[in-house]
């Protein structure tokens, strides 16, 4: 590992930061995916989607808290 004072280590060193960054995002995206995929079959007798274009917002609110969620924990997991 180059030092870290160094021209080479901080590169190094925004390069790991970036990659993170990408690995946190894409982790993310496939998380949100899935849980919301999930979600949608687990509650059959609602449209969810449908609902939220009503303006139901007890619906958009339970899909924020799902997103917020999922967010939280894909976070502490990368």
């Amino acid at each position: 590992m180059p030092d870290p004072n160094s021209l080479m280590g901080l590169l190094t060193q925004y390069g790991r930061a970036v990659g993170w960054s990408i690995t946190a995002a894409v982790g993310f995206a496939f998380g949100i995916g899935i849980a919301l995929k999930v979600f949608d079959m687990l509650s059959t007798e609602i449209n969810e989607w449908e609902e939220i274009k009503k303006g139901n917002m007890g619906v958009a609110l339970i899909f924020v808290s799902l997103i917020v969620m999922v967010g939280l924990l894909v976070y502490k997991v990368i």
